[in-house]
């Protein structure tokens, strides 16, 4: 802004320069017009006509150099003009900026004494901020540490995994020989029963052997029922198939889902066979039974598999009297058995508590019969006390009385005193020790005993 008015200064100071140069230059064009010699003998006319020729020459090139100035005086002007607006454009922002700069500065004290004032205000809540940064730096602390002990556990977890994943492997390898697959069905079918509430040797048998002419027979467990009656129960595990069957995931496609649908229907042929095999040995000919065996599967994949490849069979189990048994209806089964002994043994409880009752009732009565003659006896009885007692007060007392009143001394005389004392053991094997503070003060029975006696002596 100081520019642009300097630069309006230099432009109206130049004007009147401008002006005198304009003049100078023409006084200067007509002197050297006027001061030419005239040649001599030159006619006054002529040269009068070539000095306004002159002179109108020099006014036109006056004129033309006038012209050029003003039109150089317009384009300043106008210069001028623009620049004045641009200087009251100037000066009216700068009047403005001058404005805002106070408001904003007025505006920033207002703000500075209001944040002094909020911070002022929020002077505990900074205190109580820093309390919470302290708690929220600790609990980092302990999230890392957690985060620390759960990496271990998660660690630890992993190789827990791994080794139970060994450990399945394992066991299925393990599984694929009969008589491991033999054991793993017979612990699971004793756990089972086990926890159904049935006591070995007392509701159920293991291996219990049975002979006839079609040769030796051995189910795995018999459950015994009321009344004399037994179940059997097999729990051999067709599993090598199944087993096999399972590695492969059930997503497979192509090869491996045709050899899994494959071995799953080998799975379905073991358990048909099993099924046949036990049917034909006829465990209900030698046990007081319901004619049926039941065929335990250990696990409920094995029997729903089995059943999901061949729903018929089912039926064909039931048709060759046997019931195949998972572990879940097994134990319903073998609960339901718990519950009828503990039926059975509150009927005989409650028949035995009949029979006492009527024991009871019975000795009851006679022991009334004798309460009855009690009582005749204590009638009698406090009959004669009685007439006890009126014949002591009546008769008795009064003879006492007379006796009392009596005079002893003239009937049996003075009594003579008596002086003689009792002799003390003078040998040393009889003498009592002579009791110390420390015996007196202990309660020695023995020391006590013998004080006791020396004080009766005495």
């Amino acid at each position: 802004m100081s520019d642009a008015a300097a630069t309006i200064r230099d432009m109206d100071a130049l004007l009147p320069v401008g002006a005198l140069l304009v003049g100078v230059l023409l006084g200067a064009l007509l002197a050297g017009a006027l001061r030419g010699r005239r040649p001599a003998g030159e006619d006054p006319a002529v040269v009068a006509g070539r000095h306004e020729a002159e002179l109108l020459r020099a006014r036109a090139e006056g004129d033309a150099i006038a012209a050029d100035l003003r039109t150089e005086l317009a384009a300043y002007e106008a210069t001028i003009d623009g620049l004045q607006r641009a200087l009251t454009v100037a000066e009216r922002r700068a009047q403005e900026d001058r404005t805002a700069r106070s408001a904003e500065a007025e505006q920033r004290r207002l703000r500075e004494q209001e944040e002094a004032r909020v911070l002022q205000a929020l002077a505990p809540v900074q205190e109580t901020l820093r309390t919470v940064q302290s708690k929220v730096d600790t609990l980092e602390q302990q999230r890392a540490a957690q985060y620390g002990a759960l990496e271990q556990q998660l660690l630890a977890t992993r190789e827990s995994s791994d080794r139970v994943r060994s450990t399945a492997e394992s066991l299925a390898s393990a599984l694929r020989h009969n008589s491991m697959r033999g054991a793993w069905g017979e612990t699971q079918l004793r756990r089972l029963v086990e926890s159904a509430g049935l006591t070995n040797r007392v509701d159920f048998d293991l291996q219990v052997t049975t002979r006839s002419a079609d040769g030796t027979r051995r189910p795995d467990l018999v459950v015994r029922l009321p009344e004399g009656k037994s179940i059997a129960v097999d729990a051999k595990v067709p599993l090598a198939a199944f087993i096999e069957a399972n590695e492969i995931p059930e997503t497979a496609v192509g090869a491996e889902a045709a050899r899994r649908d494959t071995l799953m229907k080998e799975h379905v042929k073991a358990v048909r066979a099993h099924i046949d095999a036990l049917a034909a040995k006829g465990y209900w000919t030698d046990f007081h039974s319901p004619e049926f065996v039941v065929a335990f599967l250990p696990s409920e994949s094995l029997l729903s598999a089995a059943l999901a490849a061949d729903p018929s069979l089912l039926d064909h189990a039931f048709s060759k009297r046997v019931a195949l048994a998972s572990p879940v209806n097994l134990w319903a089964v073998l609960k339901t058995v718990a519950y009828t002994w503990t039926q059975q043994e509150l009927t005989e409880d409650a028949h035995r508590l009949f029979t006492l009752s009527r024991t009871l009732y019975e000795r009851l009565s006679v022991l009334a019969q004798r309460a009855e003659k009690l009582r005749g006896a204590i009638e009698r009885t406090v009959t004669t006390y009685n007439e006890f007692a009126a014949s002591l007060e009546t008769r008795v007392l009064v003879t006492g009385r007379q006796i009392n009143r009596m005079d002893e001394s003239r009937i049996l005389g003075e009594a003579a005193p008596v002086d003689t004392v009792p002799r003390p053991f003078t040998a040393p094997e009889l003498a009592v020790p002579e009791p110390t503070v420390a015996d007196l003060v202990a309660g020695d029975p023995g020391t006590a005993s013998s004080a006791a006696a020396r004080e009766d002596a005495a």
